[in-house]
């Protein structure tokens, strides 16, 4: 094949295009000498039309944002993707709004290196003020001054807050106060208070807030300078003053006008954000070591240049894969942009990731196709046992979905084997609107089934599957935070009785763990197709006393179907059609 074009050509056709449209970009290509043979595939790459950069010289800035979010509003289940990036500098006068599949995000190494006297708001004007469908968007590495004081994020699940800096307040309610159901922040500090109001729950990790106003069923901090005190249930405030591992997502930024991917270090006991003492720690890599896929590359084309040593970035688009990406190598980064969506055909699988050190996925969408799959993402091979403590692997912003967009099923969303493993904020979804969605119709049985030991989860969000939502077996497991909804669409209690259990568990630990515990989790039902339905418990565990759980809730929402318990035969019944929850401190 030809050449790769050299790093000042490229970087001369970067400086050319600057001024105009913002239309992106490209990357270096390697040294001559470094070229990999001809039949190899190169590195870097165009980041294709779908990701736009702006510097502060760019004209109809506001207008091309205005522009995309007509198209994204109310595109829930629509192809367009989008990734909106900011050149280090100041902005001044913009109201960023996202609509869905849209990231906005800074390309400094801090969020005060992009500074925009503006906004970057999410509100719900397109669902009639209710927030509870503001899925698919996100926000990243940027420093805020909102024109009135207070900037809105009222969002629900899968629309995480990253590296941000907010020189005022934030408010996670819609206009109007209605409905919400999110969310996560990380690694971002809000000089003034976080206002929650209507929103049902939030996890927020390892960053500074100048204040937190209200909670209404479940507010989980770890790591956070500022959080209120351990009070939960009431208020229910679930507080850990650190989080016991953490490493922040890699993220895409200018060394003066070359592109790199930042890979944060891990960090165990972080408080606070990792940017706030100056220049973040960790290692970079150009992104002429990645593979700039677009939409239309194969799975093939995708594990080719896996296996020669590349790295991946998926530019905003959907990819239909006839096989597995197949990630064997160690310390491999794949990092989406904008949403980038995997959809597995013909009942393969869309990821494998090998029982290697260091791995990295961060920032993509898997789909579900409609052939059954019997796994859409597997973290290590069944029986992986090597020890990642130094250099775990990491699943970060990857989302699962099931149904929605059209048709999908799939045996086990996520499942995990290797040891180690932080999953740090996902959300895997059996879509209960949309289309393709029925009892049978876009059959899941399983969200996440975690098998490694010494897994951390932080920020884990998964609802609506046909029986188990989590299942784990492995050892001395942690999660921090935990959202569920049971399915709503279960025909009748038979379909979901499990033996003599009345309901499958939303949290089951197997009877064979003897360490495990998690902190600040919910389970709420909706069962709209039989409201009799009855749940024995919402989580089921081993009574041992290495198995602990703090802070638990499980609720009715409008009395369509009822808990008798909360964990096991642990906690009161839910009843009627109140919305209060019943919790349990401390079990066992």
């Amino acid at each position: 094949m030809p050449t790769t074009p050299t790093r000042r050509t490229v970087l001369g056709a970067i400086a050319a295009s600057a001024a105009g449209a913002g239309l992106a970009t490209t990357a270096a290509a390697t040294p001559a000498a470094a070229r990999t043979p001809a039949a190899a595939l190169p590195g870097g790459g165009d980041l294709g039309p779908n990701v736009i950069v702006f510097s502060p010289s760019t004209s109809g800035i506001q207008a091309r944002l205005d522009q995309i979010f007509k198209e994204q509003e109310s595109a829930q289940f629509g192809t367009g993707r989008y990734a909106l990036f900011f050149k280090p500098g100041t902005y001044n006068g913009l109201n960023a709004q996202l609509g869905f599949y849209t990231s906005i995000a800074g390309l400094g190494l801090s969020p005060d290196d992009t500074s925009i006297n503006g906004d970057v708001t999410v509100d719900a004007g397109w669902f009639n003020g209710n927030a509870t469908q503001n899925f698919w968007r996100s926000a990243e590495n940027l420093a805020l001054t909102p024109v009135n004081g207070t900037n809105r994020w009222a969002v629900a699940q899968a629309a995480p807050f990253r590296r941000m800096h907010i020189r005022g307040g934030l408010n996670l309610a819609p206009n109007g106060y209605g409905w919400a159901s999110g969310g996560y922040i990380a690694d971002s500090r809000i000089d003034g208070s976080v206002g929650p109001y209507s929103q049902q729950q939030w996890y927020t990790r390892d960053s500074s807030v100048g204040g937190w106003l209200n909670a209404v069923w479940n507010m989980v901090f770890s790591g956070v300078e500022g959080a209120p005190g351990q009070s939960f249930p009431n208020p229910p405030y679930t507080t850990l003053q650190t989080t016991p591992i953490s490493r922040e997502k890699p993220f895409l930024y200018l060394d003066g006008a070359n592109y790199r991917v930042f890979l944060p270090e891990k960090r165990t006991n972080a408080r606070g954000t990792t940017w706030g003492s100056g220049t973040p720690r960790g290692t970079s890599l150009p992104l002429d070591q990645f593979y700039v896929a677009k939409p239309g590359t194969s799975a093939a084309t995708m594990n080719a240049a896996l296996a020669q040593g590349l790295h991946l970035l998926l530019t905003p688009g959907i990819y239909h894969l006839d096989r597995a990406v197949e990630v064997n190598r160690a310390n491999t980064v794949v990092l989406g942009l904008g949403y980038a969506t995997l959809v597995p055909d013909g009942g393969a699988s869309a990821m494998k990731v090998a029982d290697v050190d260091g791995v990295r996925l961060a920032g993509f969408l898997i789909d579900a196709g409609p052939v059954n799959s019997t796994v859409l993402l597997q973290v290590g091979p069944q029986g992986s046992a090597k020890d990642h403590s130094a250099n775990p692997i990491t699943v970060q912003d990857v989302f699962i979905r099931i149904g929605g967009a059209g048709p999908g099923k799939a045996t086990l969303s996520m499942e995990v084997n290797s040891r180690h493993t932080i999953i740090d904020h996902t959300w895997v979804w059996r879509a209960d609107h949309g289309a393709g969605v029925g009892w049978e119709t876009n059959r899941a049985d399983h969200g996440v089934h975690v098998r490694g030991d010494d897994v951390l989860a932080t920020g884990l969000f998964v609802e609506h599957f046909n029986k188990y939502d989590v299942r784990w077996s492995g050892q001395r497991g942690r999660t921090i935070f935990y959202q569920n909804e049971k399915a709503y669409d279960a025909p009748d209690q038979a379909a979901i009785q499990d033996g003599n259990v009345k309901g499958f568990a939303a949290y089951k630990v197997d009877g064979s763990v003897t360490s495990h515990e998690g902190w600040g989790m919910g389970s709420y039902c909706n069962y709209t197709s039989d409201p009799s339905i009855r749940q024995d418990h919402g989580f089921a565990a081993p009574r041992t006393s290495g198995v602990k759980f703090h802070d638990l809730l499980v609720v009715s929402l409008g009395g369509k179907g009822q808990y008798e318990h909360v964990i096991n035969d642990t906690g009161s019944a839910t009843s009627g059609s109140s919305t209060v929850p019943s919790t349990v401190v401390s079990y066992p």
